[in-house]
């Protein structure tokens, strides 16, 4: 049951859109279904009463007042809607949530007969609408301070108590959802998203590994976003907004948004903070870089791209430590740093894994904020991973680069899925839900990535001599204990993992010791399969080539579409604990 809130200053207009026919004929039988007094006259079903009367009838304390002392809006609109897997309330249902619901957020407290007067529309089998002015029966103001937590809680009780979809209760951090106006206008021009997500997903990739506040909006400038940064007598920045290019409003000017109407992080201080953050500084031509091997195309040059992604794999594997154990102000700061990881895959994916990404990033966005104040030093290498991404640009699906990306997804989605234990520990429910559908967004494109590479791998897994094989399965009997090992040995994917340990063996490496020290990293047991992510860890942490270059297989694409930021290529990673 979800309540939303609005003010407004026009009693009659509401009441007109409310006993409407809606923007599409949507609304029917609209009728009363509870007022302040159980007698307000009802348009919908009474034939004598009118809108004019009703309004009359709301709005007459607001007259007494006099026209100099009313309040600028004094309309009180919460909308309370239930799931759409919830059963259909009944006309007395929905009347005892409208005395509730009035009751907890301070319009007419219970046995307050100086209550501001209200009425509660329903033109749908879903919602209501709770109509008021807060103008009280003594003539003062009605104190609404945190009315919308207090809605919230108000629908959690009767969801509790009425058997129906019991939603996580917000916290202050989510972000400002778009209005229906802002929906209606993305429809008409046949857009997928609102100009506020648009503005919010170029604003979280210009921050992603941003180095300072002046390379932040010069990326911002970059991406095509108009930047109007607000700046006082002494010429510093105070604050900023951003608008998309030919979106104009009725009186031809640039509709822009701020920060905080973005996200509650995006504000210019929020963002400031952050920034503070040291980050690795070396030059694109630094070889020592990142990890040799996997990063190299068949000719011996390295991809950028797969470069930096196996490098974040790196600083992905520290994190979960850091997640598991910490102290909460570090692991606030690298579920927030995770984020910007996010943002940086989604600004630098080709279309075939774009949708997948763009849509994790947006979901673990709710994820990354908390009330925990986040420590600022356990940020930095994750933001520096980041701004190794953007840095490497665009990744196609073959080659180094889908390999890497493989390698890479397989440990985000574990990152991710902690981060949701790590909340759900913490008692943040909304951030929990919100990583759970960032995770299954990134085994989508986790799966696309794969394909290819994971195929190669099988078909030399079953090509291998059978004294090759059979010594391979002996390593996996001796590392793993148990019944993990004929889990691993059963899966469909061993061929993948035989071919990589044989591999590794060939190149010098002991494949019993690489098993358990890839086993001992973090989150295995949340993997869909456990074999394929043993499976990149092992030729991660081997430093193997691609799976495809010594087949002959052509590389990604050589040049690219420029990203939205040109930061310097990272330094070395920091070494696993």
């Amino acid at each position: 049951m979800v309540p939303n809130i609005v003010m407004g200053s026009k009693t009659y207009g509401l009441l007109a859109y409310l006993y409407g026919p809606g923007r599409r004929d949507e609304h029917t039988d609209p009728h009363l279904v509870a007022s302040f007094d159980g007698f307000a006259p009802d348009p919908g079903r009474d034939i004598d009463a009118s809108l004019k009367q009703l309004q009359t009838v709301l709005d007459m304390r607001v007259d007494q007042l006099g026209r100099a002392r009313r309040p600028a809006k004094h309309v009180w609109h919460c909308s309370v809607r239930t799931a759409p897997d919830d059963r259909p309330l009944t006309e007395e249902e929905w009347a005892e949530v409208a005395r509730r619901v009035v009751a907890a957020t301070g319009i007419a407290p219970d046995g307050d007969p100086d209550g501001c007067r209200w009425v509660a529309v329903r033109h749908a089998t879903d919602h209501i609408h709770i109509v008021a002015t807060t103008v009280r029966g003594d003539l003062t103001q009605a104190r609404l301070r945190k009315d919308y937590p207090r809605a919230q809680a108000a629908c959690r009780t009767i969801e509790k108590e009425w058997g129906l979809r019991q939603l996580n209760p917000g916290d202050g951090t989510a972000a400002k959802e778009p209005t229906n106006r802002e929906k209606h206008k993305a429809q008409r021009l046949g857009q997928e998203d609102t100009s506020r997500q648009r503005l919010r997903d170029a604003v979280r990739q210009a921050l992603a590994g941003a180095r300072g506040e002046e390379e932040f909006f010069a990326r911002l400038e970059a991406a095509g976003v108009l930047v109007n940064r607000k700046t006082g007598p002494s010429g510093d920045t105070l604050g900023y907004g951003v608008a998309l290019v030919g979106e104009r409003d009725s009186a031809g000017e640039p509709v822009f948004f701020g920060g905080y109407r973005l996200a509650p992080d995006l504000t210019l201080p929020r963002i400031r903070r952050r920034l503070q953050v040291p980050l690795d500084d070396c030059t694109a031509d630094d070889q020592s870089a990142a990890p040799a091997g996997g990063g190299r195309t068949p000719g011996g040059r390295r991809s950028p791209a797969a470069t930096a992604r196996l490098w974040a794999t790196d600083v992905a594997a520290e994190a979960l430590d850091v997640l598991d154990s910490e102290t909460p102000a570090d692991a606030a700061a690298v579920t927030e740093a995770t984020g910007e990881v996010l943002d940086a895959l989604a600004a630098t994916a080709l279309p075939a894994q774009k949708q997948q990404l763009l849509a994790a990033a947006r979901a673990y966005e709710r994820a990354s904020r908390s009330h925990v104040r986040a420590a600022n030093s356990s940020a930095r290498s994750v933001r520096s991973a980041a701004r190794a991404v953007l840095s490497g640009r665009y990744a196609g699906n073959r080659g180094p680069d889908g390999s890497a990306a493989a390698t890479l997804l397989s440990l985000l989605v574990l990152l991710v899925i902690a981060t949701g234990r790590w909340h759900a520990e913490q008692g943040h429910r909304q951030q929990a839900a919100a990583a759970r559908e960032a995770a299954a967004h990134l085994r989508a494109a986790y799966r696309h990535a794969a394909a290819r590479p994971m195929a190669v791998l099988q078909e030399r897994g079953r090509a291998l001599p059978p004294q090759v094989r059979e010594r391979q399965e002996r390593a996996v009997r001796r590392a793993v204990p148990g019944e993990g090992a004929h889990r691993l040995l059963a899966a469909p994917e061993f061929d993948a993992l035989a071919a990589a340990l044989a591999e590794a063996e060939a190149a010098g490496h002991d494949p019993k010791a690489l098993l358990e020290r890839a086993r001992s990293w973090r989150e295995l047991d949340s993997a869909d399969s456990e074999t394929a992510v043993l499976t990149w860890r092992v030729r991660h942490i081997a430093k193997l080539p691609h799976p495809a270059a010594a087949d002959g297989a052509r590389p990604g694409p050589a040049s690219a579409p420029a990203a939205p930021a040109t930061p310097a290529t990272p330094a070395d990673p920091r070494r696993r604990r």
